[in-house]
């Protein structure tokens, strides 16, 4: 079984960053990668605050907050950070086009035996199968939002990954502090948004049909099913765009009415309100 010591985030936007800093805190030599120059130096500082304020309340020291950001590199070209780890973490643009392109521009540059994995919530690693040289080490590696706190990850297995791949990333997921579920087979949504799609898609009902306000239908998931958030809040810190460009991928490949995204939806993709990042969803976070 492959042992994981470098690991390679590529996509320093927030779950990047965040996937990036949890490996680093649990002793492994991280390179965070993105060629838009101030991801880099925004994730940079926001790893620096992030670490001073867990010292601050006393979760870690200063000492391990210092060996974490000293495990921590930062580099603007994608194909160099690659060059000698151990695992990779693709993390950027829920976007397949440009999955692709990134795959198939770093594949040179990938050891052969570098485990290749995509954070992509729904988009299976078979799409990249093709991208790279030996597609029984890709898997997806799916974190949940937000990356440093959620305790679960997925791990999809897809049919050209091979066994000793999913070992590796169990184990490693173990030595991250968090707790993995094997998908055995490549499904859309995977488990956990699966289920998230079937509560979303009673939440849409009622809300199109003028049965219960959004904020009402999310106290009632937060109050009578004791959920953390409710189904509009949860796609606020989720983001709608990704909401929106995953059912709108779906309804492209079925043509299927009952897949394309929800009008609603779609309005707010199209005015880029897409939750907690934008300042704007279904509720405003620009109010303090």
């Amino acid at each position: 079984m492959k042992t994981i010591k470098n690991v390679t985030v590529i996509g320093a936007g927030v779950m990047g960053r965040q996937i990036a800093l949890n490996a680093a805190v649990h002793g492994f030599i991280v390179h965070l990668a993105d060629t838009f120059p101030e991801a880099c130096e925004k994730a940079a500082k926001w790893a620096e605050e992030y670490l001073a304020k867990s010292v601050a309340k006393g979760k870690s020291t200063q000492e391990d907050a210092d060996n974490a950001l000293n495990r921590m590199h930062y580099s603007e070209n994608p194909s160099e950070a690659v060059a000698n780890c151990d695992l990779l973490i693709e993390s950027i643009i829920e976007d397949e086009a440009i999955k692709h392109e990134l795959f198939k521009s770093i594949s040179a540059a990938l050891p052969e035996d570098t485990i290749v994995t995509t954070n992509s919530s729904f988009i299976p690693s078979s799409s990249f199968a093709k991208d790279i040289g030996s597609p029984s080490r890709l898997c997806n590696l799916h974190y949940f939002n937000p990356a440093m706190l959620m305790k679960l990850v997925e791990i999809v297995k897809g049919e050209h990954t091979a066994a000793e791949t999913v070992q590796a990333l169990v184990a490693f997921v173990k030595a991250i502090e968090k707790e993995s579920i094997v998908v055995n087979k490549e499904v859309d949504g995977f488990v956990v948004n699966r289920l998230i799609k079937a509560l979303q898609n009673e939440a849409f009902f009622l809300f199109e049909n003028g049965i219960a306000s959004i904020e009402d239908i999310d106290i009632g998931a937060e109050k009578g099913l004791n959920f953390p958030l409710g189904p509009f809040r949860l796609l606020d810190l989720a983001g709608i765009d990704i909401c929106y460009l995953n059912r709108q991928r779906i309804y492209e490949q079925t043509g299927r009415p009952e897949d394309k995204p929800p009008a609603f939806i779609e309005e707010k993709y199209k005015k880029g309100e897409f939750g907690r990042k934008t300042g704007k969803g279904w509720y405003d976070y620009s109010i303090k």
